[in-house]
């Protein structure tokens, strides 16, 4: 007889697509009023705060988030105490090596894919230090952390590296509508594609199931390890995706780009309904967090709020989600 966790993961797709999207469809609801509750504000504080000009900053520093908040959400909700704390460091590492390899006679071309191809190995060397040396999530990403943002500063002297060319710059740089090129054919395809095959795909029930019972989801079959060395590279891939945003954004890569994304990426997935035990939540949910928190932070840049504050703002708000999530926990129980 199968165990009962076993026999629920087990259950109908039709009533787990259901189980899956209430709980989402909840958040994105509450993300949404509180993201216009946030705009009506800042507007009575100060009208000329969003402007066409606004908007398209805030897309394009979403861009970056967004990307590196869907890896981060993928990781934690396949469960096993699952969290990549090494994004921000990835991030600048991957757009770092990026430029030194055009600098050393790559072809401009390919400079996209190695700086991809650079954050998938970096992420696949946190899957493998979890893994296979069984190291906790929170230590392994924690000091790879600071090895890869070592290493970028390291390398660098702290200088950007420039030389980006200018077909990437017009990419990075383009607007339509307001809107930015790389949130277009980038961060949005990036959550499509990622609701789909979360909904949609085996991979997407396995993700649930490991994060709902990671034992059960061993019973009954579920390559648990392969997925998730395959997550943590794609949170890698991610990071490097970001970087790639970041070069063609400001022209330079910058190894200082990727601070303080390890707090926002997880205040972002964790604001967005991804349970921090796993096996819960949407990457919709994820996607509208960014809009929020880049919103919030940009706006309070705008009333010359001290930095250090907009910090402590998102520091505070992933304390908050946490607390909620743990009263909602004990509520259902």
């Amino acid at each position: 007889m199968q165990p009962i966790a076993a026999r629920q993961i087990s259950t109908s797709p039709r009533m787990k697509t259901l189980r899956n999207l209430q709980g989402p469809a909840l958040t994105l609801a509450l993300l949404c009023m509180l993201w216009l509750i946030v705009i009506v504000g800042l507007l009575a504080l100060k009208p000329s705060v969003f402007n066409l000009g606004t908007v398209t900053t805030i897309l394009q520093f979403s861009t970056i988030l967004a990307l590196v908040g869907l890896g981060q959400g993928l990781v934690i909700m396949a469960g096993g105490a699952g969290i990549d704390l090494s994004v921000g460091g990835a991030v600048s590492l991957s757009a770092i090596v990026a430029m030194l390899c055009l600098k050393l006679g790559l072809p401009p071309v390919l400079l996209p894919a190695v700086c991809i191809l650079a954050g998938a190995m970096l992420g696949a060397l946190n899957g493998w230090l979890v893994n296979g040396l069984a190291l906790l999530p929170f230590i392994a990403t924690l000091g790879t952390f600071f090895v890869y943002s070592g290493a970028a500063l390291a390398i660098t002297g702290g200088a950007a590296q420039a030389g980006v060319p200018s077909w990437l710059l017009a990419w990075g740089r383009g607007v339509v509508m307001g809107i930015p090129l790389p949130f277009l054919t980038l961060a949005i395809p990036c959550f499509a594609l990622a609701s789909l095959v979360l909904l949609s795909t085996a991979w997407g029930r396995w993700i649930y199931a490991m994060g709902f019972n990671e034992r059960s989801a061993r019973l009954v079959g579920i390559p648990v390890d392969r997925v998730r060395l395959v997550l943590y590279a794609l949170s890698g891939a991610l990071a490097g995706a970001a970087g790639l945003v970041s070069i063609a954004w400001l022209g330079s890569g910058r190894p200082n780009i990727g601070q303080n994304l390890e707090l926002e990426s997880l205040t972002a997935a964790m604001l967005g309904g991804i349970a921090i035990t796993g096996g819960r939540g949407g990457v919709g949910g994820v996607f509208a967090a960014v809009l929020l928190l880049v919103t919030l932070k940009t706006g309070l840049l705008q009333l010359n709020i001290n930095t250090v504050w907009q910090v402590g703002i998102v520091g505070a708000l992933l304390v908050f989600v946490l607390l909620a999530d743990r009263l909602s926990q004990r509520w259902r129980s």
